[in-house]
């Protein structure tokens, strides 16, 4: 029957269209699986390179930060140098000021040299005229000393001379006084063989305090002796005064002036013992001719 062969041949052909359809399904879905493996490599290779990218930029930040410091350093070391510059620059411009100052100070110095010229000598005869005044008084002053020096030298002259006089006097006096000294008992009798003065021997011992021993007319008070030295400390009462005699020595006379004639009386230790002394005392004879005679001082 010729109406029903077209439905078979249409139906023989939908195996082969399944077919094909899988075929380019299955070409599809690889085509894709391709493109989707090529694009994870490419985006993992992608990323590692980006990784890369970041490290060197991370390091070359490093290495700029590091650079920077130093130009930083560098930038603060020539501030320094520029203000250390500037101060030095600012120094020399003030030296040239005071410079220029000094300058002009002595332009104009030199310009007014011809009135201080005249100044000067002006100053210059003023001053020769007052040192001729100076040099007129000073020769009178000088004049003048000279005389009174001739005047001085003078008097020197006499007083020494009087000086020399006196030591002979005196050597006079200590022969004479020394030979009216006795220092035992056999030169003590051969002054009172001569007549001349009186003479009162005495042993005194040390007491108490401000009691007195009498001697002819005068009272003594022996203080202190020292054996070693010769050397003894009298009290010596005197009309109503008393004498302090320190530090005397053996044989050495202690002169002193009693009464209101002013009689001269000497005391003489011949002997210093342990609170001891022996010896004499000397007064004149003739009192009424004594108190005529020269005064000895103590």
């Amino acid at each position: 029957m010729p109406p029903s062969t077209p439905t078979r041949d249409a139906k023989s052909w939908i195996p082969v269209v399944l077919v094909i359809a899988l075929v380019a399904i299955a070409g599809v879905a690889f085509a894709q699986y391709s493109i989707k493996s090529s694009l994870e490599a490419r985006i993992a290779q992608l990323e590692g390179q980006l990784q890369n990218d970041v490290a060197e930029i991370h390091k070359s930040t490093s290495d700029l930060a590091s650079d920077i410091d130093v130009v930083t350093n560098k930038i603060g070391v020539t501030a320094q140098e520029l203000d250390a510059s500037r101060k030095y620059a600012e120094d020399l411009r003030r030296k040239q000021e005071t410079a220029d100052a000094e300058l002009a100070n002595q332009l104009a110095t030199k310009a007014s040299s011809t009135d201080v010229a005249a100044n000067v000598a002006a100053v210059r005869e003023e001053a020769v005229t007052k040192v001729a005044e100076v040099q007129r008084e000073a020769d009178t002053k000088i004049g003048s000393v000279s005389g009174e020096v001739k005047t001085v030298a003078t008097n020197l002259e006499t007083t020494r001379q009087d000086l020399a006089a006196s030591r002979r006097e005196i050597t006079d006096v200590r022969t004479t006084l020394s030979q009216q000294i006795a220092k035992n008992s056999d030169e003590l009798g051969a002054l009172r063989l001569k007549g001349e003065r009186d003479f009162f021997e005495f042993d005194i011992k040390k007491g108490k305090k401000d009691v007195m021993q009498r001697v002819a007319d005068i009272q003594m008070e022996l203080r202190k002796t020292d054996v070693k030295r010769k050397k003894y400390d009298i009290m010596i009462q005197v009309d109503d005064s008393r004498l302090e005699k320190k530090d005397r020595t053996a044989n050495e006379p202690v002169q002193f002036l009693v009464g209101r004639d002013k009689l001269r009386y000497e005391i003489v230790v011949n002997f210093v013992d342990k609170d001891r002394i022996r010896g004499y005392v000397s007064a004149p004879k003739d009192k009424v001719l004594s108190a005529e005679r020269p005064v000895f001082r103590d």
